[in-house]
């Protein structure tokens, strides 16, 4: 690990954010928290969480910008950052020791600590284009698909080439893909990421924008080939929307080190976790952080200190054998 830690006596005390006891032995005198790169949701919710549970429990902390969820597993593993963010699907490959970063490297020290939102996939162009569905996309259109390495660029191309488009690939952060895009130097850009995004709020206030949803036929096909549910984009999300989005959505959790100090995990989950409305003011993806939806994970081993209080204010059934350490 490298998260330096307090050499002080265990201090026991009560914070604003929470409602117990905290034995501090072990806690580290600052941590980070893997997020995502500038203009997408990764970024703005996990400073966001970061900035709060920094405020409440008296650490110094921060987001810091990553390659996303793949390079997320992988900092957290190693100890580098105590805390990240992942979604589903990378995180059962980088379990089984494909993720890219690191191949055949089994990254099963990133344990789960909260259920945070779902991560649809929507696709955007420049109304200009006359790109109002996948069917429109012309072969060869240049598709940004976000950082190399994120959950986008991960499944989306697949998802693209399962639709049957033909494209070329390019890779960046969102703010920049979305400048590309404005500047007619990308066709379409294939989001990944909780909704509202916000390159494509950017976008929508600087031009006229098509947020292109999937027919019924695309998602069934969509829904057959990869690890994700049904999703519908509410209409309200984007003022270019009319109605409802169809999508696909894959899970996202945040992740700590499975070496941190269980009170520790346990503190940043009751800050998180404890009020739902103070997160929706960070991030409007942050209406499905809940409690109840702890049970949206299948892949990883819950932090013992995540389970403890998942298990003790939400009444979870979490299997012992699904508990690192247990």
């Amino acid at each position: 690990m490298k998260i330096t830690v307090f050499t002080a006596a265990t201090l026991a005390i009560v914070t604003a954010g929470a409602s117990f006891a905290q034995d501090r032995t072990g806690w580290p005198e600052s941590f980070t928290v893997g997020t995502a790169s500038q203009g997408g949701t990764y970024f703005a919710y996990g400073s966001g969480w970061a900035n709060l549970v920094a405020e409440e429990l008296g650490i110094s902390g921060g987001g810091e910008v990553t390659g996303g969820p793949m390079q997320n597993m992988a900092l957290v593993h190693t100890g580098d950052a105590a805390f990240g963010m992942t979604t589903m699907g990378p995180a059962a490959e980088s379990l089984a020791g494909t993720n890219p970063i690191a191949p055949g490297l089994e990254m099963n020290m990133a344990c789960a600590m909260f259920p945070m939102y779902q991560t649809p996939f929507s696709v955007t162009a420049l109304a200009s284009s006359g790109i109002a569905s996948i069917s429109d996309i012309p072969a060869g259109a240049k598709i940004g698909f976000g950082p190399a390495g994120s959950t986008s660029d991960t499944y989306f191309p697949r998802m693209m080439e399962t639709l049957g488009v033909d494209f070329e690939r390019r890779n960046g952060g969102w703010s920049d893909l979305g400048g590309q895009l404005q500047d007619g130097l990308l066709d379409v850009i294939a989001f990944a990421a909780g909704v509202p995004v916000p390159a494509v709020s950017q976008l929508e206030v600087q031009t006229d924008v098509n947020i292109i949803e999937f027919t019924e036929d695309e998602q069934a096909q969509i829904l057959g080939a990869f690890p994700v549910s049904e999703f519908a984009i509410a209409s309200d999300t984007y003022t270019t929307l009319e109605a409802d989005a169809r999508s696909v959505s894959m899970w996202n959790f945040a992740i700590a080190n499975c070496d941190l100090p269980a009170s520790f995990v346990e503190a940043v989950v009751d800050v998180v976790m404890s009020d739902n409305e103070r997160m929706v003011n960070i991030h409007r993806a942050a209406r499905s952080t809940l409690p109840e939806n702890y049970d949206k994970n299948g892949v990883l081993m819950w932090h013992p200190g995540a389970a403890k209080w998942f298990q003790e204010n939400a009444g979870a059934d979490i299997p012992a054998d699904m508990i690192y350490g247990g």
